[in-house]
């Protein structure tokens, strides 16, 4: 969850680290730091956002064409100026900048005090950094050496950067579990924790696989396993644009993220529906078709937005393709004994394509015979290399740690894969499959629609932007909306909000209703309507305030609801992508007013790469 950036070339590498940082603070924002080398080792570091950082290194020496910085979600360690990274080994000879978990780390840092090391923070980075430099001294190897011994007696997650005192030329990378982008560039190269650093400089790069090391000069680069096999890298082109990961005229990413969703939803349908909306073309799933298509269950693995998406799923995959479904916390699933069965299916879905969890699950189930189907928006990322088949969402670089575009297209490809199951297994008649293929191709300009009502939406954020609770509901493939809407109001206002299906509000929620209660009713038109009504009146019983989503042109809840926002008419089966949008509006709004850091909320980080 960490971000890394690190440089090697002719360039000052100071400009470089930090402009990096700051396109990685998504990933961690307690702190921050660099170590940049040049005829010594000069480390800054400090409690606080890179702001924070540039505003310590005012004055100071920051020339030098080698370097490494860090952005910090704190793991081992409260936030703090001496728990910042980069950590220097006791003696100066290392210096390491760190994102994942040493598991280990209370064991070996007690053998190395047996040694006579001492410590000056409480993170497990330091005790790598000194675990290296007891090797290095202790047994006259190189610098490289030194590294692939450490990381053989370590257990858990890292993705490293790491120079040596002796060897001030190069920089060392080694990854597992934590990602890493090496940059290729003329005469220099870059390090980062994902592209959005690097794009700037070259569109070369090359994604470090687990348990890999990187000997990186300003000429050239080498890699091997932790073994020291010689590893062929893989040089690929990165489409990515520095428009993408600039927030424009928007106030905040999150902001922009939503406006996007029109043509992210397009792209990630574009050139897999057919012009006449009459076909659906998934080439990512064609090994994995024979087993989707026989398969007597699927699960969904996924956490937190991601895990939201997948229940949306579950709706989809049994009406249309009747196939059934279970939805799983990847970080529950993975620690118990879960039945998993010849033939099953696993759908593993990640925004970042790097959550640790749902990768660790993976990992289990194809240990267990199971076909694993991933649903990513990050290429190159570990989930899709993990998997036997999947489909990329292309909803392009998501920033804001408030998932939302990542949401509706996640949904978006979950719901091409239910209707085409549906076509080939034969329980979706051709009429509806392609009604529901055109219907899925209105959504972007009604999305479009739903956006104009943006400064409506932000009135009704102002009466409620002082509540202490809210509810939200819905139901049927509705329901997960709510729980999303519920999430997005906790993660970025701080206001305690709860999601639940309407019917099993009379079984515990009601009670906490009251005048000062708001309930976000998600009622559009569908099998369900005549039921959400008699809900609304139950709130409406006991003076709740009701705020409904509903369709355009419902006078109905009208009548009884406090505020409605009109969404357009369509298929209930596309209807999520629709009524989640008007739910994020309100929680960016209300946190916009509350004072809260919309892109960066506190606690939180949004790519979770460790446990």
């Amino acid at each position: 969850m960490c971000g890394i950036v690190a440089y090697v070339g002719d360039r000052t590498a100071y400009p470089i680290l930090i402009k990096g940082l700051q396109r990685l603070e998504y990933r961690g924002y307690d702190s921050a730091g660099v170590a940049l080398i040049n005829d010594g080792l000069h480390v800054y570091k400090c409690k606080g956002k890179v702001k924070d950082l540039e505003e310590h290194a005012k004055g100071k020496s920051i020339t030098g064409n080698i370097g490494m910085g860090h952005t910090r979600w704190a793991t081992h360690g409260i936030p703090s100026d001496t728990n910042s990274h980069p950590h220097i080994s006791m003696n100066g000879k290392f210096v390491v900048v760190h994102n994942g978990i040493i598991e280990n780390y209370a064991h070996l840092k007690k053998g190395l005090i047996s040694r006579g090391y001492t410590f000056q923070s409480e993170t497990d980075t330091e005790v790598l950094a000194n675990l290296i430099e007891s090797i290095y001294v202790e047994q006259k190897v190189s610098a490289e050496i030194a590294v692939r011994s450490a990381l053989t007696k370590v257990i858990g997650a890292y993705g490293l950067v790491i120079s040596c005192s002796d060897e001030k030329d190069k920089l060392i990378a080694a990854r597992k579990g934590s990602p890493l982008v090496i940059g290729v560039g003329e005469n220099e190269y870059f390090l980062a924790s994902d592209a959005t650093p690097i794009v700037e400089y070259t569109d070369k790069v090359v994604y470090m696989d687990d348990e890999e090391v990187a000997v990186i000069t300003k000429d050239s680069f080498t890699l091997t396993n932790i073994q020291n096999d010689t590893k062929e890298a893989n040089i690929q082109n990165v489409t990515l644009s520095i428009d993408e990961i600039d927030k424009g005229h928007y106030e905040h990413f999150m902001l922009k993220e939503i406006y996007e969703q029109p043509l992210s939803i397009e792209d990630t349908f574009r050139g897999r529906v057919t012009m006449d909306h009459s076909k659906i073309f998934l080439g990512g799933l064609t090994e994995a078709l024979p087993q989707l298509l026989s398969t007597k269950r699927i699960i969904i693995i996924a956490c937190g937005t991601s895990w939201h998406a997948g229940m949306v799923g579950e709706y989809l995959f049994e009406e249309y393709a009747r196939i059934p479904v279970e939805v799983e916390y990847a970080s529950e699933f993975r620690y118990r004994n879960p039945v998993i069965q010849e033939g099953d299916v696993i759908i593993a879905i990640s925004q970042s394509g790097e959550t640790a969890d749902t990768l660790a699950a993976i990992k289990m189930a194809k240990e267990r015979g199971a076909t694993i189907v991933g649903i990513c928006n990050v290429a190159g990322s570990s989930i899709p290399r993990e998997t036997h088949a999947g489909v990329y969402t292309h909803a392009g670089p998501e920033i804001g740690v408030a998932s939302t575009k990542a949401f509706t297209s996640q949904v978006t490809v979950l719901s091409m894969m239910a209707f085409l199951l549906g076509k080939m297994k034969g329980s979706l008649a051709p009429d509806n499959y392609i009604h529901l293929i055109k219907e899925l191709g209105k959504i972007p300009d009604k999305i479009k629609k739903v956006l104009e009502s943006d400064e409506y939406i932000k009135k009704i954020a102002e009466t409620y932007k002082d509540a202490s609770n809210a509810l939200y509901l819905g139901r049927g493939n509705l329901f997960p909306v709510a729980l999303e809407g519920a999430l997005k109001l906790k993660e970025i206002s701080y206001i305690h909000a709860e999601g639940y299906p309407a019917a099993e509000m009379k079984h515990g929620p009601i009670a906490l209703i009251d005048e000062n209660m708001p309930v976000f009713v998600i009622a559009t038109k569908d099998k369900s309507y005549d039921k959400i009504v008699s809900n609304i009146q139950e709130v409406k019983a006991r003076n709740g305030k009701v705020i409904a989503i509903v369709t355009e042109g419902d006078q109905t809840i009208k009548k009884m609801a406090d505020h409605v926002i009109e969404v357009p008419d369509c298929h209930e089966a596309v209807a999520p992508l629709l009524t989640v949008i008007p739910l994020q509006f309100i929680s960016y709004h209300i946190a916009v007013m509350r004072g809260c850091n919309v892109d960066q909320p506190r606690n939180l980080a949004k790519s979770v790469t460790v446990e």
